[in-house]
């Protein structure tokens, strides 16, 4: 449940928190900068790193391997999924390290995965909101993201932890933090002024039965972290899927009742699969749409709907491709007259279900 009173309309807590975004990235480049050096010099002492985390942490956590196998030279980083970490743990020595990721602090797997790899020996870190209820005295090193989030779709805080790892991943490749991420918070914001451009492909998009997200790298988180908050908030058919992954079966189920959204930054591939897989989408009758970097024609003329974002280093993609599908998250809610922020906790079906699981 969002931690805030509740709302019954626009502007939603939700809303709040995705336009509040480039104020708290700046916050973490400025004022995490210490902590995020204190962690780099863990993670260089150690011989394995465990990213572990669950729900969007779990999204989280894929970037977080995925930006210090390729830019830091970790290629024995691994994310793990809290539940999975705490179920079938990884021997853990002394030379490991465990960065637990929880926006809140209570997350029951979570919290466990702090716990068993104290006992263990293992140096361990927690990225974790401003404040929150996480055990901060299990850990060796507190990176703090954001003020709690106000609703229960969770993005500032999924936001500002991206920030840190990023941060983290150019820490470890010898670069400066703040001055390689500087640009970062005007970028989020460019992103975020697409939202009557979000809005307008919102409306449109009521009809549609099912909702494909699709990407590489870490576009597929994205694209993972996007399903999500769709169900999250608006209830939808979604699916997140990486790109190549979403031919191999999925996409047989594709038809005009559909909605495929490609996440594309710009690419090395000599192929560009993506214009494939535009172009197959199309044939089947599809709706397309397309994240892009502003002035990519190739691409976007081949999709129905274009959200354009500032150019940006390939670095930053995770976070400024993903502001653009928040807020068709947040918009299409409105448009299917859901409360984005409750978790659906004011559906009686749903309260009463809870009573049979905590998170």
């Amino acid at each position: 449940m969002t931690l805030s009173p509740e709302r019954a309309s626009h502007p939603y807590h939700m809303h709040d928190a995705i336009t509040g975004q480039p104020q708290a990235i700046a916050r973490v480049i400025s004022e995490e900068r210490n902590n995020i050096g204190d962690l780099a010099e863990l993670v260089q002492r150690a011989t394995r790193v465990h990213i572990v985390g669950i729900g969007t942490s779990w999204h989280a956590a894929l970037i977080g391997e995925d930006l210090l196998r390729n830019h830091a030279g970790r290629h024995e980083a691994r994310a793990w999924n809290s539940y999975e970490f705490c179920d079938r743990p990884p021997p853990l020595a002394e030379d490991d390290i465990v960065i637990v990721l929880s926006h809140r602090g209570t997350k029951t797997y979570s919290a466990r995965a702090l716990e068993l790899a104290h006992r263990s020996g293992a140096a361990t870190a927690l990225l974790t909101g401003i404040g929150s209820d996480a055990r901060r005295d299990l850990a060796n090193v507190v990176v703090e993201t954001s003020e709690p989030d106000p609703s229960s779709a969770f993005t500032i805080s999924h936001t500002s932890a991206l920030t840190a790892l990023t941060m983290l991943a150019v820490a470890l490749s010898g670069k400066d933090p703040a001055k390689s991420l500087s640009g970062l918070p005007d970028a989020v914001q460019g992103a975020i002024s697409t939202e009557d451009a979000v809005r307008d492909w919102a409306a449109s998009s009521t009809d549609v039965q099912r909702f494909y997200f699709v990407g590489t790298g870490t576009d597929a988180s994205t694209a993972y972290e996007a399903a999500l908050k769709m169900k999250e908030a608006n209830y939808t058919t979604t699916e997140g899927l990486h790109l190549e992954q979403y031919l191999h079966g999925p996409f047989v189920s594709t038809d005009e009742g559909c909605l495929v959204t490609f996440i594309a930054p710009p690419s090395d591939d000599p192929e560009d699969r993506v214009l494939d897989i535009m172009r197959a989408a199309t044939e089947v009758r599809a709706r397309t749409a397309a994240v892009l970097q502003k002035g990519d024609s190739d691409r976007a003329n081949l999709v129905d709907t274009v959200i354009s974002v500032p150019e940006c280093p390939g670095i930053y993609s995770p976070i400024v491709y993903l502001a653009p599908l928040q807020l068709l998250t947040y918009w299409l809610a409105l448009e299917l007259k859901c409360n984005p922020d409750v978790f659906r906790l004011n559906d009686p079906r749903h309260v009463a279900a809870r009573r049979h699981y905590t998170l």
